[in-house]
This record gives structure tokens, sequence and C-alpha cells, in this order.
């Protein structure tokens, strides 16, 4: 158990010194326990690359059964020592939580009065898998299910380029997408494909910009494009109140994306009451209407 605890850590972390701080142990230790688990198996878990620690193949499926299975553990334990009521510990993209899953927390806390719904901003979206402390999560674009993760589709999407009005003005955007070329082109960390996503989902050839820049979180890059720096591609949930006051104008309209946005939770969880009810309001509220304080 102490070597498979490692493990998860390593696994998690992608660290052995993080792991260990994390743990609560020295590296050594750590390093000793992967090497205990390789030997009692006979195969490589990870291999180096300069001082980062990457999953092979089979450490990543073996990771993803380890994860779950102490995410089981860790979730019996709580519900062991918990009184009736219970916990819901949600992770959300952090863009998604301020956009789209606040202004309707009132009324999802209204719909499931008898659970506390935790909502855990996630600025890297990572697969419930590999979070064993949370209990479901939200994922948004082309997510494939790993085995044991059901996946319930609650919203459509729509995304698109977003600028100022000044700044389309001045890269004349409105005569076509081929002026991107001369743009700065925001992009996120969480959310690293949008881009070649849009081009390929608009049918239009890709573009080398002038200028590409990353930020951490979505958010900061909608926050750029507010400002004037660059052209950001964005969900148009995230941006509806920019476009109703004309901050920012979406030259190129916005297109739809079917995966949209999905509630991931472990199988074994798929039949509990206070999953299917989450599902079920995820389900009306990406169906309804926009509350009136996000428009």
């Amino acid at each position: 158990m102490n070597a498979l605890r490692a493990f998860d850590a390593v696994a998690r972390r992608g660290s052995i010194l993080k792991a260990a701080e994390e743990l609560g142990v020295v590296r050594g230790a750590v390093r000793q326990q992967l090497t205990v688990l390789e030997t009692f198996f006979g195969i490589v878990l990870f291999r180096r690359d300069g001082r980062r620690l990457i999953l092979t193949e089979k450490g990543r499926a073996f990771a993803d059964s380890v994860g779950i299975a102490f995410g089981i553990l860790a979730r019996a334990s709580a519900e062991l020592a918990a009184d009736e009521r219970r916990v819901l510990r949600l992770g959300v993209p952090s863009a998604f939580a301020v956009w789209w899953l606040m202004p309707r927390v009132a009324d999802l806390q209204a719909a499931l009065p008898d659970i506390d719904v935790d909502i855990i901003p996630m600025a890297m979206v990572e697969p419930l898998a590999r979070h064993p402390d949370l209990d479901a999560v939200i994922m948004g674009g082309e997510y494939r299910p790993a085995s044991d993760i059901t996946a319930i589709r609650f919203m459509e999407d729509e995304f698109g380029p977003v600028a100022t009005p000044d700044l389309s003005a001045r890269l004349a955007l409105a005569t076509g997408v081929e002026v991107l070329a001369g743009a700065v082109a925001l992009t996120s960390r969480s959310a690293p494909r949008l881009w070649d996503d849009w081009f390929a989902e608009s049918g239009h050839a890709p573009i080398r910009f002038a200028r590409m820049r990353e930020f951490e979180d979505l958010l900061l890059a909608i926050a750029a494009a507010r400002a004037g720096v660059g052209i950001a591609i964005v969900p148009r949930t995230a941006v509806r109140d920019d476009i109703d006051r004309g901050t920012l104008v979406a030259p190129f309209g916005f297109i739809r994306r079917p995966a949209g946005y999905s509630l991931c939770i472990r199988s074994g969880d798929a039949k509990k009451a206070a999953f299917v009810r989450l599902a079920d309001w995820l389900l009306g509220a990406g169906a309804g209407p926009i509350p009136p304080t996000v428009r």
C-alpha cells in the first residue's frame, strides 16, 4: 500500500519532490517505493524527460486504476465518518465556474437542499481518474471518458474568436480570416487546442499568427482580449455580456460544438441518488435560459 500511495502521488504530481512533500516523507523514500513497485511487476512505470517523470503507457493505465481505487476508499471513509448531510466535491474548469455555474449556484443549492456541492475550481482541467479527492468533474470539448467513468453531456457549446471593436477595426477583421496573420493570438494552458479546433471545425485553413501569447487560464486570456492585447478564442457563454455591451465583438461569429460539456462521474456512482439529482439539474440548467444576472 505504501508503494501504491507513492506511485499515485508521483503520477498525479509529476514529480518525486512534490509527491514527497504531499506524503510528508523524504524523496529517497518515494524513489525506494517506486523501485519496489517496478521490481514487483517487472515493468517500467515511468520514463525521464529531463527532470520530469513521464508515465509509460502501462504506467498511465495503472495510475488511472490506482487513482480510482484510492478514490473509492477515500469516499467510503468520508461517508462512514460523515453525518447525514452529503458533501459532493465537484471539480469545475475555473472559467466555466465563473461564467456559467456560479450565476446558477443558488438554483443548484435549492434543487439539492440536502447536499452541499463543494465547487472546486480547476485552472488545469484533468480527468476524474487523476483526482481521487473529487467526486465528479465537468469536462468540456472532445473528452473521451476512460474505463469506469460515466460521462453525461448536459449542454452544447459555441465558440469563436473575439476582440475589442478597436482592434477588430484596426486589423480589418471583417474583411476575412486571412487577416488574422497580423494578429496576436491569445491562448491558455487550460484550453490549449481551442484555436486548432476552431480552424478545423470552421473549415478555414490554419493561419500563422504574428505572435502567440499564452496565459495560465482561459479567464486571463479573456481579460487580455478585453484589454486589447490580442484575439482570444472563447466559448460564447463566457463573453455573452461583453458582446451585448459592445466591449468585445465576434467578427467571424460562433460555431456550434455538439461535444459541449459533460458531467463525469465514476460508473459505480452513476445510480446513486446524489449524482442522479446533480445530473438532472445540470441537464435542466444546460437546456434552460440564461439567468438575468449574466445577460
